[in-house]
């Protein structure tokens, strides 16, 4: 098999919250297997100084400062990425947000927040690309899904909504703009280690213990093990791999119980 299979040059990417967490990691692969990438975020000062970082190792990175949310500058913006970038051929939705709050005591303006943040605005910017890839004839969306794509977790209600609605919208999105020479897919990350959940990584947190136990990987993952999925989604290599969520989670969606230590 010929690695050109996976070679992303000459592509451009636009990666919605690429400059942070999971989003960077993603971002980072896309770079590194030859496209140039867009990091998006809403203020200048958190995503140039990561651009800076990505040009020193080589990457061919570019920064878009605007709100996913805000629907009327959102297709200008995407506009002009297309003009000063000769089109976008990938697209990763990966911005959103989580609150932590039991349903029955939720807010419906924090629930609608959720919402318009997790699905909507994957929407909205998808459609908003869809027009420069049809123009294109071809292109590769991926959107950020969740393991709350397909489970229930207290707490964590409007976050499970939007995601699994995202999962079924990714699936809508392929069945429309597949002969368009457009796949749309998804990936389900699991429990990675990152800034944000370092608090919960200690040691003797049970909320630790949980994931490791409940894990087959016996592990939290490391975010650079989600660069190749999303290399593979916006490669030739998956050109007839479409409407379908990768859950990237290490085997917690295999089982629903804690891995034996028996051989």
């Amino acid at each position: 098999m010929s690695a050109a299979l996976f070679d992303l040059s000459g592509k451009t990417a636009l990666v919605t919250g690429g400059y942070k967490g999971l989003g960077l990691a993603m971002a980072s692969g896309l770079g590194e297997a030859g496209a140039k990438v867009i990091l998006n975020g809403r203020k200048a000062s958190s995503v140039a100084p990561v651009c800076e970082q990505l040009r020193a190792q080589g990457i061919d990175a570019y920064m878009k400062i605007f709100d996913v949310t805000d629907y009327a500058t959102l297709a200008s913006n995407i506009d002009e990425c297309a003009k000063e970038h000769n089109g976008i051929h990938i697209l990763v939705n990966n911005a959103g947000i989580i609150q932590r709050e039991p349903l029955a005591s939720m807010a419906i303006s924090d629930f609608q927040n959720i919402v318009e943040t997790d699905l909507t605005a994957p929407f909205a910017v998808a459609q908003a690309v869809v027009k420069h890839m049809r123009a294109q004839g071809s292109g590769k969306i991926i959107n950020i899904c969740s393991m709350m794509s397909e489970l229930g977790r207290d707490g964590v209600g409007a976050y499970a909504a939007a995601k699994g609605g995202l999962k079924m919208l990714t699936r809508n999105m392929a069945t429309e703009w597949a002969r368009d020479g457009i796949q749309v897919n998804g990936i389900g990350p699991g429990y990675f280690a990152t800034d944000i959940t370092a608090p919960i990584r200690v040691d003797g947190h049970p909320f630790n213990e949980f994931i490791i136990n409940r894990t087959p990987a016996g592990r939290w993952g490391n975010p650079d093990e989600l660069r190749g999925t999303a290399v593979f989604l916006a490669s030739a290599g998956s050109d007839f791999v479409n409407g379908q969520v990768v859950y990237v989670d290490g085997g917690i969606l295999a089982t629903i119980g804690k891995p034996s230590n028996e051989s």
